[in-house]
């Protein structure tokens, strides 16, 4: 008699990109019902296992993200490009449509490197959103931040010196600015040289985390907006360096992956939450 997965347990993977780490659960032949109460658990770097955001796999590659808060988020760029990674890997291809909330993203493996491609930036208010109606290249909040959406809301401060601003106060202030009714992502960037940009961010729902591809994306559309770069940029983060390139087609990104392992929560962990 086969066993069920309420006597084996749950199987899931442990990936990082760039230090920006999940969980991921493959949901595609029995998946399980991801309430608030399972994501606070697995997030939990003590009792769980942690992560900055996990990921869930269901139908036909679609993915679904949630916060370390149980919040959820129409995008998660390095998570669907270490995702997609391992799958054109374990398929032997080189071209992957997955579904996201967002819509359909694109990967394509290129000189054994997974770019994905995150969709056109939402460059007007209403779409990002904000709460009115505001040129959203230069927002009226001290700093001039510029706001994106790519599938989240992004709020991106271009500083001095980016090591200097106390993200874990800063990042807090601006998340929960009232002009962004959904909270956002706030980035922290300054130019390195051409096309080089070094930049920090404090993602909503998860706070200071290594990298994040979405924010890169948003960060790399705002720094060319602005003139300061071209459209394909480097950009270094706490965990390593992403690169990222705002095509006719979207906004194309890439960096390093790592399936980390394989683990199963067990049956009687699962039963206590």
């Amino acid at each position: 008699m086969a066993q069920t997965r309420d006597q084996i347990g749950l199987p899931f993977m442990k990936m990082h990109g760039a230090g920006n780490d999940f969980v991921v659960i493959d949901s595609r032949n029995d998946g399980p019902d991801v309430s608030a109460a399972l994501v606070a658990a697995l997030a939990d770097r003590h009792r769980g296992v942690g992560f900055d955001q996990l990921a869930v796999i269901s139908g036909a590659m679609h993915l679904t993200f949630y916060n370390s808060d149980g919040s959820t988020s129409g995008a998660c760029g390095n998570a669907t490009r270490c995702i997609a990674d391992r799958e054109m890997r374990l398929r032997g291809v080189d071209a992957l449509e997955l579904t996201t909330d967002r819509g359909t993203l694109y990967a394509h493996m290129v000189d054994d490197m997974p770019w994905i491609n995150m969709g056109a930036p939402q460059l007007d208010w209403q779409d990002i959103p904000l709460a009115e109606a505001m040129d959203t290249l230069e927002l009226p909040i001290e700093g001039s931040p510029v706001a994106t959406g790519m599938g989240n809301p992004h709020c991106t401060f271009f500083v001095d010196d980016a090591e200097a601003i106390p993200l874990a106060q800063f990042g807090p202030r601006y998340e929960h600015h009232p002009l962004y009714p959904e909270r956002t992502n706030v980035q922290v960037a300054h130019v390195v040289g051409p096309d080089h940009l070094r930049m920090r961010v404090w993602e909503r729902g998860a706070g200071i985390t290594l990298a994040s591809g979405s924010s890169s994306c948003a960060t790399a559309v705002a720094a060319h907006r602005r003139g300061m770069t071209g459209r394909r940029v480097r950009i270094d983060l706490d965990g390593g360096v992403l690169h990222v390139d705002w095509r006719d087609d979207g906004v194309w990104m890439t960096g390093p992956t790592a399936h980390v392992f394989d683990g199963v929560l067990t049956a009687d962990w699962l039963a206590t939450i």
